[in-house]
């Protein structure tokens, strides 16, 4: 099945917004739960992942971040709460951008937050005009990975920082190849997939050092659980907008990737050149 448009993806979460709030909360990303006894809630464990990539990065007061795929701005807070930092984060989704936005100024952090429509394949900033790029569980939506990377390291000044979360494709017992089309059965084209070795082999391509690579599959493997209990519950509201079939399709699918062994989640950084 072919990969849906960035447009497509956009009018998407246009459409969706209030369903996904109640499918993940504020944070539209996986948790990190520390084993099967972990018993913290989904949006504390999302909040969890996000600390856990930014603890991956030195981040300085006055660091200018872009965020890739910033969707109703809970990272971007989160930071922004933490770090003395200016933040820019961008979505393809209108909706999304003006929750971000209303959200920021709750927060009282719109002096430092801002958010905008644009799309990643072209991004729409100056050469060297941040310090870090900032990419949490996006970069699979994209349609070309290695051509987003290679805007982060246009945007970024020398000596910036590039930090991502995304899904990653395990060995397993039969192989890469049956893996990487069990996963693609499953998505029917929404989620691709690469090994770590592409990935940074495609980091290097960019232009960028990797610096650190964390494996995190199977703090972030509930994820797939939990949301599948949770989009359960939500058939009611969530079939009058995509229909029984689609619906299904999606709560299968949640549940074939949680058993999935070749479908993992790796935590990024990488830096370019000074």
């Amino acid at each position: 099945m072919k990969k849906p448009t960035p447009n497509e993806i956009g009018q998407g979460y246009d459409a969706f917004t209030d369903l996904l709030d109640q499918l993940w909360g504020e944070n539209l990303h996986h948790g990190y739960w520390e084993d099967a006894s972990d018993d913290v809630s989904v949006k504390d464990a999302a909040d969890r992942l996000t600390d856990k990539l930014a603890g991956l990065l030195t981040i300085e007061p006055g660091d200018r971040l872009l965020d890739l795929g910033c969707g109703i701005g809970e990272p971007a807070i989160r930071l922004a709460t933490a770090h003395k930092i200016e933040i820019v984060g961008v979505s393809i989704s209108g909706r999304q951008v003006e929750r971000a936005h209303d959200r920021a100024v709750s927060a009282g952090l719109a002096d430092r937050l801002s958010f905008q429509l644009a799309d990643a394949m072209d991004l729409p900033f100056p050469e060297e005009s941040f310090d870090i790029v900032w990419a949490l569980e996006s970069l699979h939506h994209m349609p070309d990975r290695a051509h987003v990377l290679r805007q982060a390291t246009r945007v970024l000044r020398p000596g910036g920082r590039v930090a991502i979360g995304d899904f990653m494709l395990q060995p397993s017992a039969d192989g890469y190849e049956a893996g990487a089309a069990r996963v693609n059965e499953a998505s029917k084209g929404v989620l691709s997939v690469i090994g770590r070795d592409a990935y940074l082999a495609m980091i290097r391509e960019a232009g960028l050092v990797p610096v650190a690579s964390e494996d995190v599959s199977r703090h972030t493997r509930p994820s797939w659980v939990k949301a599948g209990e949770r989009f359960a519950a939500l058939r009611e509201q969530a079939v009058p907008h995509i229909g029984e079939e689609q619906f299904d399709l999606t709560l299968a699918r949640f549940r074939a990737f949680s058993e999935e062994p070749a479908l993992g989640y790796a935590l990024l950084t990488a830096r370019k050149p000074s």
